[in-house]
């Protein structure tokens, strides 16, 4: 799997074989949303794939002003692939944007962002490579809905998973009873599993669009799966989520289901993560590895966790990216909110994977969601990652207990810090410790960031009342 051009020469030839009608350009804004302007392949020519294409900056929120909206859109070639689900022959293409008006890249663009930390790393000397390898896990519904008006909000999901529907009588089908149960989802096999042929289809697409499919299964909530891809570089780890939430969604849709990354739809049930594998390297050494060490993890790479873990908080307004982020980090639904690090321990915010060889070791950060735009979350553990490196920072751990079982006042004696519990807290850690992006992320990019996610997120969640408000306090 991989690529399926390398350079403008072959895209027109491979453009040719695949009688490929239209080229559709995506691009990534500050939430991780995919955007796309789809050009007649008649149009595209080496000129405009050398130069770049012309769009409205000014359109996506949290970018460019009406008065300089004039931006480019740069496709990277080698990215290319076919558009398995158009009824006309398409090629996607991957692009970063071009600021016209400061004549570089855009400061905005995430996957420039990304493109600067690894650049960032090359310059200290440190690392000349940088693998990541995510893990997205998403929920499949048969149906939702949702409201939110001045006098009513509310949300209802579905799926025949659902241990709700043990009594339900269904229009076209019997109830069979099969049912996986809250977190009870973990590996059974069907019917219990209902979505075994759903996910071998997201499988074989995501072959299809160039991903190296590893695995898939059902994970521990109800209507809950995951797919294992391969891990890559930095930039092309975040194009791969971007490929796999399109893939996930659209074969769902098709199947007249659908699919969300959302981190915790369900009450009382276990939520969606992107745990995250991650190594540096250079001249083809894997830096994280030292032999004989705790689960073979060189000093470096305890540096590299000290500083994710020292500017957690921060790291967070990147990596859990929205107020339901935190409703997933709760104790008692295996939420990795403890700062420490541990080989095989689920239950910390870092594991170090079983058994792994030289070339395999790895640190996995397990807070992350996919709520996070994948660029800017990469990017900013990596960041902090090197910032630890160069100051020497030493994480607490290891500890090899189940964490899950300590109590608030034990954690605290442990001197073990935690994930914020807000996105408020969390974006108000960013603007008190930023001093670690600033190599690579800009002044303007940060601010403007911060206030994107409170007036979107923070103050419009805070100043809504919720049902379980009116549960608790209406007769008051």
């Amino acid at each position: 799997m991989g690529k399926f051009v390398n350079n403008i020469d072959e895209f027109f030839k491979y453009c040719e074989e695949n009688d490929v009608q239209f080229v559709d350009l995506r691009f990534t804004d500050i939430k991780g949303t995919w955007h796309h302007l789809t050009y007649r392949m008649s149009a595209v020519n080496e000129g405009n794939l050398t130069n770049g294409f012309p769009f409205d900056g000014s359109s996506i929120e949290a970018w460019q002003p009406i008065n300089r909206s004039d931006m480019l859109l740069k496709p990277d070639i080698p990215t290319a692939f076919l558009d398995p689900f158009t009824a006309d022959p398409t090629i996607i293409v991957f692009c970063d944007v071009f600021d016209i008006y400061k004549g570089e890249m855009y400061e905005k663009c995430p996957r420039s962002i990304a493109k600067k930390a690894l650049k960032y790393a090359e310059e200290l000397g440190i690392a000349d490579a940088a693998y990541f390898g995510p893990e997205n896990e998403f929920f499949i519904f048969d149906e939702v809905h949702f409201i939110d008006t001045i006098n009513e909000a509310g949300y209802r999901i579905d799926t025949e998973e659902g241990e709700w529907n043990s009594n339900t009588r269904f229009e076209e089908t019997y109830n069979t009873g099969h049912r996986p149960g809250t977190k009870g989802g973990y590996f059974p096999v069907a019917p219990t599993d209902s979505m075994v042929d759903l996910r071998a289809e997201m499988m074989m697409v995501l072959e299809q669009v160039g991903l190296e499919v590893v695995l898939g299964h059902h994970e521990v909530a109800q209507g809950q799966g995951e797919i294992g891809i391969v891990y890559s570089d930095i930039i092309g780890a975040a194009d791969n989520v971007q490929k796999y939430k399109y893939v996930v969604k659209m074969v769902a849709h098709l199947n007249g289901k659908t699919a969300t990354f959302m981190p915790k739809p369900l009450f009382g049930d276990n939520g969606n993560g992107m745990h995250t594998h991650q190594s540096l390297w250079k001249d083809g050494k894997n830096l994280f590895y030292k032999e004989g060490n705790y689960a073979n993890l060189s000093e470096m790479a305890l540096n590299y966790i000290g500083g994710i873990f020292k500017h957690a908080k921060a790291v967070a307004a990147f990596t859990n990216a929205s107020t339901n982020s935190y409703k997933r980090l709760i104790p008692g639904f295996e939420a990795p909110s403890i700062l420490t690090f541990s080989r095989q321990n689920r239950s910390a915010s870092c594991r170090i994977p079983y058994g792994a060889s030289e070339k395999a070791t790895r640190i996995e950060m397990r807070f992350p969601d996919s709520t996070a735009c994948p660029y800017l979350a990469f990017a900013v553990m990596m960041m902090a990652g090197l910032d630890g490196i160069k100051n020497k920072e030493i994480p607490v751990g290891p500890m090899d207990e189940d964490l899950f079982e300590l109590t608030l006042d034990e954690i605290r004696e442990k001197g073990i810090q935690q994930m914020p519990h807000t996105l408020r807290e969390a974006l108000e850690a960013l603007i008190a410790d930023n001093d670690f992006l600033k190599p690579v992320f800009t002044e303007e990019f940060i601010t403007t960031y911060q206030h994107y996610k409170f007036e979107r997120d923070v103050w419009p969640d805070e100043g809504r009342p919720t049902a379980y408000e009116f549960k608790t306090t209406y007769m008051c």
